[in-house]
């Protein structure tokens, strides 16, 4: 209740600085109409919408009682006047004027969140938005928002502006098989950058592969004992999840065939804490695509099993509260603990594991370099065909809004510290509460503390974060620190105005827990990047707008652009490459929407190329020398456009004076030899603190 009283404070106090013109109006005529116009006030707040009640931090501004329903309120004075029309005065008088001016800025633009689509995140982001005393539209609205909050996928709504927070296509990519096609493709490309994956195969279409392999390494060595997860595509919450000794324990019934699944090694040897096994949900914001910019959360959730780990065998395989951390399983465990701490219970912050492995001497800050590692390079694996489909559904040059996104990152500790990727959650669970049973079959919705101090601050900051003000007020500051020539008195002006309400907006907030990793170590992961660099060239000759896969036609303008064919490799040869590797992946993929082919079988056929090409090389190396080609010849091509372009608007003769100007070109990559940052493995990434 005292909550709810400081948010009615700030509209009851608008209410009389707006009241004071109206009394001294030269159109007002008489005591009548004043008590007219103040019984029509009084009315009007008695039927003030309940703002406050449905999580609206500020209550909406009201408008003098003059002012008629859906126009703007009256426009502030004229600058350098006061309220009544008089010369403003100057000094400490003109100071408290401005500050005074900067609230009535704020009041009238608060940023709009639209939060209908929330579903179970709505009550940490009503506490975000009241925190940062924004406007919650919790209905829906037709006119715009600043800010789409939806809780499933960037298609919950129809957005044409503002800024949503899902990206097209990332519910898709980050399922167990999509994201293990990606990280596969990364470990062919880097095998010991990407060991943090376990080996991963795919059912039912990967099975004979699997059942061979792991003959032909029993055949090896007759000691090795492994235990296998398997785990179905599109399962969540521990669903459908088991553990299995050999293959022929796989449940190869139909199910299988209508619901495909990953099979990964099972990882025997996790960091114990009170002998339990545990898991790291780590919460990682996506701000940008390209440019790409990545923000890890500073804290995350420790999820506990509930019962004593003990290693995998034919008597404890079936344990779920032993072996699987999944908090949907566990917490209908008798054994699990519901705590008010942050340290204790089945449900802890990773801070408090991070103090305790601390006291026992681990290097926590090499924890934290390697955990920042793995989920740099997850998003960089991530984000080559994430750039495929956010073009699909938001086609360069039509109008669309900008996107972010939280993702929630499953992460394992092993034994010697070493962080193992699990999975990663597109909609990671964002509840503050828990159910707790009072008595069988009633259950009762309870406030959990470690969840409202993790997931509010996550929140609350990726807002701040994607403020629409924030760069604006940035520039002004600049500005004002920098005063263009000829302004006097910078304070007095329309910048001092809107920027002097931010820091008295922001100074009850804690710092950002946000911390940002690319692209501030870009430098020890660009190397990376030659996937995301296949996607721009494969975007590049996709041709119709809006479409996800590669037409035979835009195969071959490829090849011929790029200039690829030669006398090994005629143009019906190419032709048959296009139809071979699309008719394969067209088998094994779920998306039969489009015919032609999609991303992964566009880089198959590069790594074909590439090997064709430049042999005697490592992998990685054959296909950055392919790019490097490709993007020369593109270079060439377009320069070639650009010139035939101004040759066209100048008639026959050249531009600047009838000169002739040679554009400059670059060197065609050697074979072997690789620019900084593309394919040279020249360092390792350092530790990131």
């Amino acid at each position: 209740m005292q909550q709810g009283g400081s948010e009615r404070e700030p509209a009851a106090g608008w209410e009389e600085e707006a009241a004071g013109p109206v009394r001294v109006d030269p159109g007002a005529s008489g005591e009548p109409e004043r008590k007219a116009r103040e019984e029509r006030a009084s009315a009007r707040a008695r039927a003030q919408p309940r703002a406050a009640e449905e999580g609206d931090a500020r209550l909406p501004r009201r408008r003098p009682p003059s002012t008629p329903l859906g126009s703007r309120p009256k426009p502030a004075p004229a600058r350098g006047l006061g309220p009544l029309g008089k010369p403003r005065s100057k000094g400490r008088g003109c100071k408290r004027s401005s500050g005074r001016r900067s609230d009535e800025y704020y009041s009238v633009r608060p940023i709009t969140v639209d939060s209908s689509k929330a579903r179970t995140s709505l009550d940490a982001l009503k506490i975000s938005i009241r925190q940062l005393q924004w406007k919650e539209i919790p209905f829906g609205r037709r006119s715009p928002c600043d800010i789409y909050w939806h809780g499933v996928s960037f298609h919950d709504n129809n957005i044409f502006s503002g800024q949503v927070n899902k990206f097209p296509g990332m519910t898709e990519m980050v399922r167990k098989i999509t994201l293990s096609r990606a990280v596969r493709i990364m470990q062919n490309l880097f095998p010991e950058e990407y060991n943090f994956y376990p080996r991963s195969w795919i059912l039912p279409d990967e099975f004979q592969l699997f059942t061979a392999q792991v003959q032909m390494v029993k055949e090896g060595d007759p000691s090795w004992r492994p235990t296998f997860i398997v785990k179905p595509d599109g399962g969540c919450q521990g669903d459908g999840i088991y553990l299995i000794k050999d293959p022929s324990d796989i449940r190869l019934s139909g199910t299988l065939q209508r619901r495909p699944a990953v099979v990964q090694e099972y990882i025997c040897k996790p960091l114990l804490i009170d002998k339990l096994k545990f898991d790291i949900r780590l919460y990682v914001l996506l701000k940008s695509l390209d440019p790409l910019e990545i923000y890890i959360a500073k804290d995350g959730l420790s999820r506990f099993c509930t019962e004593p780990y003990q290693e995998p065998s034919s008597k404890n395989l079936h344990h779920i509260f032993m072996h699987l951390t999944n908090y949907s399983l566990n917490i209908h465990s008798g054994n699990f603990v519901h705590s008010d701490s942050t340290s204790t219970g089945s449900k802890r912050t990773f801070s408090s594991i991070l103090c305790r492995l601390s006291s026992k001497g681990v290097d926590i800050k090499k924890v934290w370099s390697d955990i920042i590692s793995l989920v740099i390079k997850t998003v960089i694996a991530l984000t080559p065909e994430l750039k495929v489909f956010y073009q699909s559904d938001i086609p360069a040059g039509r109008p669309g809004p900008t996107c972010f996104q939280i993702l929630g990152f499953d992460i394992l500790l092993m034994k010697n510290l070493k962080p193992i990727l699990l999975e990663v959650n597109a909609n990671p669970s964002m509840r503050i509460e828990h159910e707790q049973e009072l008595s069988p079959g009633v259950f009762e919705n309870v406030p959990s503390v470690v969840d409202e101090e993790v997931k509010v601050a996550v929140i609350r900051d990726t807002l701040r974060l994607m403020d629409p003000l924030r760069k604006k007020r940035e520039n002004q500051s600049q500005q004002l620190e920098n005063p263009p020539a000829g302004k006097e008195d910078p304070s007095d002006n329309d910048l001092a105005i809107s920027l002097e309400g931010n820091p008295k907006h922001e100074t009850h907030l804690p710092s950002i827990c946000l911390k940002q990793v690319f692209p501030k170590y870009a430098k020890q992961f660009n190397y990376l990047r030659l996937v995301d660099r296949m996607a721009n060239l494969f975007i590049r000759f996709l041709g119709i707008k809006g479409t996800m896969k590669l037409g035979p036609t835009g195969f071959r303008t490829f090849i011929r652009n790029c200039k690829l064919s030669n006398s090994s490799l005629s143009m019906a040869s190419v032709d048959i490459l296009y139809i071979d590797i699309t008719r394969r992946w067209n088998s094994v993929t779920l998306d039969q929407r489009d015919s032609g082919m999609c991303l992964q079988a566009f880089v198959e056929a590069f790594f074909y190329l590439a090997q064709r090409k430049f042999k005697m090389l490592p992998l990685h190396q054959q296909v950055a020398s392919l790019i490097d080609l490709c993007e020369y010849h593109l270079s060439l091509l377009d320069e070639k456009r650009l010139l035939c372009s101004r040759s066209g608007r100048f008639g026959s003769r050249p531009p600047h004076g009838g000169v002739s100007q040679e554009v400059p070109r670059a060197s065609p990559p050697v074979e072997g030899h690789h620019p900084p940052g593309t394919g040279k493995l020249a360092h390792s990434p350092s530790a990131l603190s």
